[in-house]
């Protein structure tokens, strides 16, 4: 992982866990089905974060390694999730997981990889993957399409810190096919949506490592611009953000 990246989300825990979108259950279907990643098969979700991505595995029945090297958002994975069965979460980096040789069935990370180093990422996928191993590469991508979400993304960049350069948009399909290359991948997208009141899109705000925290200079003028949009767009005292989960599936160690 890129240095210091693994300590980003420290002090957001709670607004992470509270306020950042799920995954739709249809991406089990399609991998079970596309994939025959049956519910035998073990699963390591790296950069596995407060364990979002995890549940949704859980849930479905798999057994999942969630590697995750930032301490606050592990405790609060195994605070979470510790009394599921087939749950274990471990101290880890996508360079260097902890986990055996070639004895995972399908590594999957959830709005991760963008802070991966993706050569020494490759390297450590192809050794603990089992051959024939798959990797879905998952990302809830807001949408920036309507007027609200167009001046919601102008929100972001005005007063985050480092949004542009840390946006996981920056990886693109030139980057995803690099990274599997030679071997080709498939990209499947579902919709997905939250629906907030006020409080809520504040919180989904401030989930992003990116954006002032409410001890930082820069939280209230964000929080005036963000009652503003807010306002100006809701319906019912609601505001939806749209999202596009893509899933990006291949494999670097053929059976």
């Amino acid at each position: 992982m890129i240095t210091n990246n693994t300590t980003r989300f420290s002090n957001r825990v709670n607004d992470y866990v509270k306020y950042r979108p799920g995954y739709p259950t249809q991406i089990i279907d399609f991998l079970q089905q596309q994939f025959n990643l049956s519910t035998d098969k073990l699963i390591a979700d790296i950069g596995a974060g407060t364990g979002i991505s995890t549940a949704l595995f859980l849930d479905a029945g798999y057994r999942v390694i969630a590697v995750e090297p930032n301490e606050p958002m592990r405790e609060k994975s195994i605070e979470l999730l510790g009394n599921w069965p087939g749950f274990k979460a471990q101290n880890g980096t996508s360079e260097d997981t902890r986990l055996p040789t070639a004895g995972i069935d399908a590594v999957i990370a959830g709005q991760a990889f963008h802070w991966f180093d993706a050569q020494k990422t490759r390297t450590e996928f192809e050794r603990i993957l089992k051959p024939g191993g798959i990797i879905a590469l998952i990302w809830n991508e807001r949408r920036t399409g309507s007027p609200f979400e167009k001046e919601y993304d102008q929100l972001i960049i005005k007063h985050g810190k480092d949004y542009v350069q840390v946006d996981h948009r920056n990886i693109d399909a030139e980057h995803i096919a690099a990274f599997f290359t030679p071997q080709p991948y498939q990209l499947k997208t579902f919709y997905n949506e939250q629906i907030f009141d006020f409080d809520g899109l504040k919180g989904r705000l401030s989930s992003s490592s990116y954006m002032p925290t409410n001890q930082d200079e820069g939280y209230q003028p964000m929080i005036n611009d963000l009652k503003l949009l807010f306002d100006k767009y809701q319906h019912n005292n609601t505001i939806t953000i749209q999202y596009d989960t893509n899933v990006y599936v291949g494999q670097v160690n053929i059976a």
